[in-house]
């Protein structure tokens, strides 16, 4: 019988560990298509407010941060679709992969770094767009 009660247990800490990194990889998931959303509309405040210290240690206002966006990562600036990928957490850190297509149908990948702050929110500290080698139809 505690053998039994002991493979419940764990069943149980597994399902909850596991219901954990989902919750986690659902709010990084929004946080960043909230970024992306801000973006479209051309929200430099909204999508700053997602930056984490580090991102505004580097560029002191929204508008600077904007435009290096707007500058260096076209397709996260404006895009056509997004799918959302693997995420992996590790303590206050979490990745978060998208693949983007921009509008001339060039497939790139997104890979996001988020950290979690004090009050618990997950901010965006940075994105690796890499090009790939395939097209969108």
């Amino acid at each position: 019988m505690k053998t039994i009660e002991a493979v419940v247990v764990a069943a149980a800490l597994w399902v909850a560990a596991a219901s954990a990194e989902e919750l986690t990889a659902a709010r990084s998931q929004a946080v960043v298509e909230r970024q992306f959303e801000a973006f479209e509309r051309d929200d430099a405040e909204a999508a700053y407010a997602l930056a984490a210290p580090a991102i505004k240690e580097i560029f002191a206002d929204a508008d600077h941060f904007l435009a290096m966006v707007r500058d260096r990562y076209p397709p996260v600036y404006r895009h056509r679709s997004v799918e959302f990928g693997a995420f992996q957490e590790s303590g206050d850190k979490a990745s978060l992969q998208a693949t983007l297509v921009d509008n001339d149908n060039v497939v790139w990948t997104a890979l996001y770094s988020l950290s979690r702050e004090q009050n618990g929110d997950w901010l965006i500290s940075a994105c690796v767009l890499v090009k790939s080698e395939a097209s969108a139809i």
